[in-house]
């Protein structure tokens, strides 16, 4: 009897083993497939701006995409010599609109502070790259005016604030979103036909500006660690962010006290 009660506890305990193995390995599969899940999220999500940046990148050595270039500034451009100063405003409307929705009760993903913060960071990123891009390019303007064509700071403006405008409320609809990507390649379309800038121009400027805020919603949750800690708002807050629209710099600076 006692050899019997012996050999089933020790069948029990090879099977409770296999089983414990088997979990062990299972979880250790989910944690590597939810790592390579939220890898491959990342690099999809990288696409879009990557490609838009090293076309633009390339076009400044590129005598056939140069050529791309003159041709679709004959097309759209041509010689009538049109301009329009609508782009000065359209650059704005989809960061202004979040706020905008919010004042409707619209509410977005983020509150009035958290987002405020999203926005100064991704306008910093955005900033700091058109300008230093814009010292170390010295690319001639379409228009002959300046050397300061490559990037366009209209565009990346615009396309910041259209993906600002995408988290913000794409989980309440993801035609908020589409609608500021349309007004941004608007904006980044008449900075074409206003004869300030090339395609490739454009189409970094774009690219700048959608990674300069994705950037900033993925270093936020440290960023909120270090400025409140564990939800206790420190005494005194100061953020700063240059802006620069081709023309003009400038700094926007806020502080709380």
């Amino acid at each position: 009897m006692k050899k019997k009660i012996t050999l089933w506890l020790s069948m029990c305990s090879v099977v409770c083993l296999n089983a414990q193995e088997k979990i062990i390995i299972d979880h250790d599969t989910l944690v590597n497939q939810t790592k390579i899940t939220k890898q491959s999220s990342v690099y999809r999500k990288l696409l879009v701006p990557a490609v838009l940046v090293g076309y633009g990148a390339f076009g400044l050595g590129s005598d056939e995409l140069k050529n791309i270039n003159s041709h679709i500034r004959v097309s759209v451009n041509g010689t009538r010599g049109q301009r329009t100063n609508i782009d000065d405003y359209t650059r704005y409307v989809p960061v202004a609109s979040v706020y905008a929705l919010n004042l409707m009760g619209i509410k977005g993903k983020n509150n009035f502070r958290d987002r405020t913060i999203i926005l100064a960071t991704s306008q910093l990123i955005m900033c700091g790259s058109v300008m230093g891009l814009k010292a170390l390019a010295g690319e001639t303007r379409p228009d002959g005016s300046t050397d300061n064509s490559f990037p366009s700071g209209h565009t990346a403006t615009a396309f910041a604030g259209a993906e600002f405008l995408w988290q913000e409320y794409k989980d309440v609809s993801v035609w908020y979103g589409v609608a500021g990507y349309v007004v941004a390649t608007g904006t980044g379309l008449l900075r074409i036909y206003n004869d300030r800038h090339w395609l490739t121009d454009v189409a970094t400027g774009a690219g700048i500006g959608i990674l300069s805020t994705k950037i900033a919603y993925w270093i936020y949750p440290w960023m909120q660690k270090q400025l409140f800690g564990n939800g206790e708002e420190k005494k005194f807050t100061a953020l700063a962010a240059p802006f620069y629209n081709g023309e003009q710099l400038g700094l926007t600076a806020v502080l709380k006290f």
